[in-house]
């Protein structure tokens, strides 16, 4: 089993890349009315909604447990991407690396594609590889889309 590695995968969308990238920079605390299933609550912790470097904590469920995950943000607005940095929280007692990047690529007038790449490290031999982190990650990016279009109505 590897120490550490990347995952990547391309989820497509039919909101546009800068609705998308808007909500995913800048618009955090519409994720639990958004995809409130997911995500119960995201508060910042240092700085602001909209800056680079900020730091927020997340409250959110997954596979029925109720976890939390402390996160630095990094803004590409030429890029349309974000990178969020785990700091602390449940991911971070099994990993010592933890670094998803949403990167929001227009794919046509009406859609686009959020390239997710995940980079990780594990603390020891023995945590499992964060596959079900990165199935989770690619449930909300796809499940924010219906919520996004209905924005766009």
């Amino acid at each position: 089993m590897a120490m550490s590695g990347t995952y990547v995968t391309d989820v497509p969308l039919k909101g546009t890349a800068e609705k998308h990238y808007k909500r995913w920079r800048s618009e955090h605390n519409l994720f639990p009315d958004a995809i409130g299933h997911h995500i119960q609550g995201v508060t910042v912790h240092d700085g602001d909604w909209d800056s680079h470097g900020t730091i927020k904590i997340w409250n959110y469920t997954r596979d029925g447990k109720e976890e939390m995950f402390k996160e630095m943000i990094e803004m590409d607005d030429e890029k349309m991407a974000v990178t969020i940095n785990g700091l602390e929280g449940h991911v971070m007692e099994e990993l010592k690396v933890y670094v998803v990047t949403f990167h929001f690529i227009p794919a046509s007038e009406e859609g686009c594609i959020c390239k997710v790449t995940m980079v990780w490290e594990k603390r020891n031999e023995d945590s499992p590889e964060p596959i079900n982190y990165m199935k989770f990650v690619e449930m909300m990016v796809a499940d924010m889309d219906d919520h996004i279009l209905q924005d766009q109505e």
